[in-house]
């Protein structure tokens, strides 16, 4: 399979600016023969305003960035991409622009048969993976379904966040959620970026990358935690 991914947790870490915390991490995954990345902004309303920001940030990085929002064919766009970048905001807004345009098929086409490399973050990331379903996102939109792109056949959840034992609110902890989304049947791993940690897929090779760790929940079975630098290949056998 000739699929390469990052999947990044979110755009910006605490102390720093957009994308600086896997600026390296980018240069390294799009090359230097991606010179053109088509950014993918539904996942926000003001969509003129974040092509600018992605734009700004991927030109210091020595790429140009045609906005897929500014295009009279995004379908077109698509195929002609040398790269792929859809940001995060709103996961249901993201899911649904993508069905409404036409895209998930194309998206699924071309990174998974001609090997065009996508990167997501935060909810570019969500539906890079089988489903929607463990978002942090409100559905403050319909996509007509929540099932995702299906590049990996597992789910991400993006700012896992750890129980904090002093915190007084008695509500869902995001561990409880993810184990919930279990109880169901049938339902895919789910791993859970930190702020902080991306993953790198290539092929059939999946490794974590970042400065955090992420946990990992199995149905059926004890979560567990993986370091920097950990082989997650595993999580890639069910195929696509």
């Amino acid at each position: 399979m000739k699929r390469r991914l990052l999947l990044v947790s979110n755009s910006t870490l605490h102390g720093g600016g957009y994308l600086g915390h896997c600026q390296e991490q980018i240069q390294e995954f799009f090359g230097e023969h991606v010179k053109r990345i088509l950014f993918v902004p539904y996942a926000l309303h003001d969509r003129d305003s974040y092509a600018k920001t992605a734009r700004e940030k991927l030109r210091s990085l020595g790429y140009e960035v045609e906005s897929i929002h500014e295009t009279a064919d995004p379908v077109e766009a698509v195929r002609r991409a040398q790269g792929i970048f859809i940001g995060g905001g709103n996961t249901f807004r993201l899911l649904k622009a993508l069905y409404d345009h036409n895209l998930v098929p194309e998206i699924r086409k071309r990174v998974l048969q001609d090997g065009v490399p996508y990167m997501g973050s935060s909810a570019g990331t969500n539906v890079s993976t089988i489903s929607i379903n463990t978002t942090n996102d409100m559905p403050i939109v319909y996509p007509p379904t929540l099932a995702a792109m299906g590049l990996v056949p597992f789910n991400i959840n993006p700012h896992y966040l750890d129980t904090d034992p002093g915190n007084k609110h008695m509500g869902e902890t995001r561990e409880q959620r993810i184990q919930q989304y279990h109880e169901e049947p049938d339902t895919p791993s789910v791993l859970g970026l930190r702020e902080g940690s991306m993953l790198l897929v290539e092929g059939d090779r999946a490794t974590l990358l970042g400065s955090t760790k992420a946990r990992l929940f199995t149905r059926g079975k004890p979560a567990t935690e993986h370091t920097p630098g950990s082989d997650l290949s595993f999580l890639l056998t069910d195929g696509v």
